[in-house]
């Protein structure tokens, strides 16, 4: 089985599941209470996990509208969202 099909692979994972084990590796790391091997393999999955993060959050940049508003403040469009 390769880590691609494994079932903790990172690019399976829903943003949310993927910020939540970042979280989790940090909160341990931070602790200091890890061997050096441990911490060294649990970043690595961190630096996996925080790309995983970048990544849906770019494609959700894309599907974001900005509504735009006439003068007396109603909808009258939208235009895709600049992130800035």
């Amino acid at each position: 089985m390769t880590s691609q099909t494994a079932p903790n692979a990172v690019d399976t994972l829903s943003f949310e599941q993927a910020l939540a084990e970042l979280e989790a590796i940090v909160q341990r790391l931070e602790r200091g209470d890890v061997p050096l091997e441990q911490s060294i393999a649990i970043y690595g999955r961190g630096e996996a996990l925080k790309a995983r993060c970048d990544q849906l959050l770019k494609q959700a940049e894309v599907k974001i509208e900005q509504i735009t508003l006439n003068a007396d403040g109603s909808a009258q469009g939208s235009v895709p969202f600049q992130a800035g």
